[in-house]
């Protein structure tokens, strides 16, 4: 059944041109603190799985829908005004690793119900919160190869994407998301296919959500890691008309901030930003803390760079309730207007006046 959000698309865009909104903080970074061991992973229900299955946090939302409940109450409590869902893997491709394929709807369904359920009891008139029905890049990449000795083999191509998320997708609907998010993307081609499934998605049902798009830098290049300019990434993917373009990952919001303040200079949507908590240290652990992180992104509100900000890797409630505090009052960026100008991008971007 078809568990859709009462809060339109209009409600949204109304909200992010009046103020900054906050998104969640970082799931992965909660799920470990509960330290869970493979029986937590595994539950009744998949006690005799053949494979191991720890680490597989999406799996959560069935055999531990509580805990991640939990996390998210905890996010909207610090305020939080977008819940991303527990889906950042839960493609049929990703799920593969886990011979779990065809579970894959019923975890983006389930993640999208549990993110609705706390949104729901959260929202209020002056301050309704949204479910944002998350997409992730999944572990394969369509423009590059895994083999250095054959740069042109691939291991997934364009229609087993569009087919994985055209399914994830419509069950991250029925669930009851209010946006659909493509996050965290290395690979624009891999970004292409997502993007028309979802659009296809909304053709067959007759109506669509708002698409939130945000790619992620992987290192101090300047680039994704199939090697694109964050203008020429933006240009790629512009015509999908999104309701936002963003970052993610990867970085700590020192070395994202001129990134950030490019793609807020040429948008024509609004910006979404949800950075690293720093880099991660020898052992694989974030020290930015929250006070530090809320600096950065005060000076970016600060400059007009922002419409939506959260946390990725290594951020919690309370780097989110910091950012909250920070960002409160400030001006929402507005988006640039639109030119007559022709725009091309490879690797880099063009941009030709008539």
């Amino acid at each position: 059944m078809t568990n859709r959000s009462v809060l339109t698309p209009d409600a949204l865009r109304t909200l992010l041109a009046e103020r900054i909104l906050v998104l969640d903080g970082a799931m992965g970074t909660m799920i470990q603190q509960y330290k869970l061991q493979e029986a937590d992973y595994r539950g009744a229900e998949f006690a005799d799985w053949s494979t191991d299955l720890k680490g597989n946090n999406d799996l959560l939302v069935l055999t531990k829908p509580e805990l991640i409940l939990d996390i998210h109450r905890q996010y909207l409590a610090a305020g939080a005004d977008i819940l991303e869902t527990n889906s950042f893997n839960a493609t049929p491709i990703a799920m593969a690793d886990y011979q779990m394929s065809h579970l894959s709807a019923r975890i983006n369904r389930e993640s999208a119900a549990l993110a609705r359920q706390a949104c729901d009891e959260y929202s209020t008139p002056d301050k309704p919160r949204f479910v944002a029905g998350v997409l992730g890049p999944t572990n394969r990449t369509a423009s590059i190869s895994p083999d250095v000795n054959d740069p042109g083999f691939r291991n997934v191509d364009f229609d087993t994407l569009v087919s994985a998320y055209s399914e994830s997708t419509h069950a991250l609907i029925e669930g009851g998301a209010d946006i659909i998010m493509l996050e965290t993307i290395f690979d624009t081609l891999n970004a292409k296919a997502a993007a028309f499934a979802v659009l296809k998605v909304f053709d067959e049902l007759g109506y669509s959500l708002p698409v939130m798009i945000s790619g992620t830098i992987t290192d101090a290049s300047g680039r994704t890691l199939s090697g694109q300019t964050t203008e020429a990434f933006y240009h790629s993917l512009s015509h999908v008309e999104p309701v936002s373009f963003g970052l993610n990952c990867a970085l700590g919001p020192d070395l994202l901030r001129p990134y950030v303040e490019t793609l807020s200079g040429i948008s024509q949507c609004y910006v979404s930003v949800h950075p690293n908590a720093g880099l991660p240290n020898e052992f694989g652990e974030y020290d930015l803390g929250a006070v530090d992180m809320a600096k950065e992104i005060a000076d970016w509100a600060e400059q007009g760079f922002l419409n939506i900000v959260g946390g990725c890797c290594g951020t919690t409630p309370e780097h989110i309730r910091a950012i909250s505090d920070v960002v409160a009052g400030k001006p929402a960026r507005q988006p640039k207007e639109k030119t007559h100008q022709f725009h091309l991008s490879g690797l880099e971007a063009f941009g030709l006046e008539w």
